[in-house]
């Protein structure tokens, strides 16, 4: 098991049970000491200044395409693009691909388990150009439908968009079956894989998992707010047009014409968040000191034993094939009600729809208490957790 709390600043020696990483994970003291290191010792603007901040800074931001693409396997570092979130390089690829490649009746397939970032995008798309959205449907278990996934597709489909691993139910969806299915059917298919969890609980290979575009967040990674990540096919970005316009993604600007960059620049217009992604850098390079392998067991192990604790109560989701997040509910009592009393016991978990709503409803709930797991959580989280549960149960019930 790994004992590294001591790393963490808002965990170490205090009497709380974090168990929300899922929507936004705590950060290690390098990051942060990193992040006030740019910021005191050496910040300026980067890419045009001759002068030692402005170079020193520079180099800094750019090492870390090179750590993403190492991180996720990428073939080339002209295929990572620094995003505000998922939710921005999602909105990137709807209307920069979106407007320039599809067109009225074409179909875009998504999934019941999507978040809203993955939805309301190309529902956009949809009011302004007419495409078609079709929806693959889970199962009881609470799995995608394999078999249905596969009765959607026809002529018309153009795009996926697909989350890799649920954020409300924690369900791992096999991202090389839909891939290899769906590019067989029709080579010319796009996919665009949403990872904003599954790169925290395991390897990301995007060369293996075979599709067009990848992205995840920073915060969620142990890094900063502010910064995300889209990777896409370098012969697919460079044929996209720009998503916003200004300075950095220009080769030249007159009023008359304006020619621009090839990826990632094209789609970096103005000052990016500088510090936000240096940050990012070092929240991967801690992440990957500790061995991945060894993440994923120690998650796993917390999530075994986690399930083993509820097993009394009603969980969505309860597969096999699972990240260290679960989705759960007390008969009789609102999740609301067993958040805010968990909340007085020291324990932090999410309460709600978890930008799912479409989910929730075909779960036919409002919403659930989830617990998700980080590499810092340990024994004593899933004990607060129990006793803060037999506690809310002597209150509510």
């Amino acid at each position: 098991m790994l004992d590294i709390k001591s790393d963490f600043p808002s965990l170490f020696d205090k009497n709380i049970a974090f168990l929300d990483t899922a929507a936004s994970a705590q950060k290690p003291k390098i990051v942060v000491d990193a992040m006030s290191d740019v910021m005191t010792d050496h910040y300026a603007n980067i890419h045009r200044g001759m002068y030692k901040y402005s170079q020193v800074t520079t180099e800094k931001f750019e090492a870390v395409r090179q750590i993403v693409k190492s991180f996720i396997n990428a073939p080339s570092t002209n295929e990572v693009i620094f995003t505000r979130n998922t939710t921005e390089a999602i909105n990137l690829v709807a209307h920069s691909y979106g407007r320039a490649f599809l067109q009225k009746n074409d179909v875009v397939i998504l999934s019941e388990m999507e978040h809203h970032a993955n939805i309301v995008p190309w529902q956009l798309l949809r009011e302004q150009l007419g495409i078609i959205i079709k929806v693959i449907p889970i199962t009881k278990e609470g799995q995608l439908d394999y078999k249905a996934f596969k009765e959607l597709l026809c002529k018309n489909t153009k795009f996926i968009s697909i989350v890799h691993t649920s954020n409300a139910l924690g369900v791992i969806n096999d991202i090389k079956t839909i891939t290899k299915t769906a590019k067989d059917f029709n080579a010319d298919i796009k996919i665009l894989v949403d990872g904003s969890q599954s790169v925290v609980h395991g390897r990301t290979d995007v060369q293996a998992l075979n599709c067009d575009f990848f992205v995840f967040t920073g915060h969620k990674l142990y890094g900063p707010t502010g910064v995300g990540i889209l990777w896409g096919r370098e012969e697919i970005l460079n044929r996209m047009p720009p998503y916003q316009g200004g300075g950095d993604m220009i080769e030249s600007v007159t009023f008359e014409k304006t020619t621009y960059k090839n990826s990632p620049s094209r789609f970096e217009a103005g000052t990016p968040s500088i510090v936000d992604i240096i940050g990012l850098g070092f929240a991967i390079n801690y992440l990957q000191s500790l061995d991945m392998q060894l993440i994923i067991n120690h998650e796993q192990t917390l999530l075994t034993d986690a399930r083993h604790a509820l097993k009394d109560y009603i969980i969505y989701g309860d597969v096999e094939n699972k990240a260290p997040i679960i989705s759960f509910n007390v008969e009789g009592v609102h999740h609301s009600d067993i958040g805010t009393i968990l909340n007085q016991c020291g324990v932090a978990v999410r309460t709600g729809h978890h930008c799912c709503m479409p989910l929730m409803h075909k779960l036919g709930i409002n919403g659930t208490v989830r617990v998700s797991f980080g590499i810092y959580n340990d024994a004593n989280d899933i004990d607060m957790l129990l006793s803060g549960l037999n506690k809310a149960r002597k209150l509510l019930l």
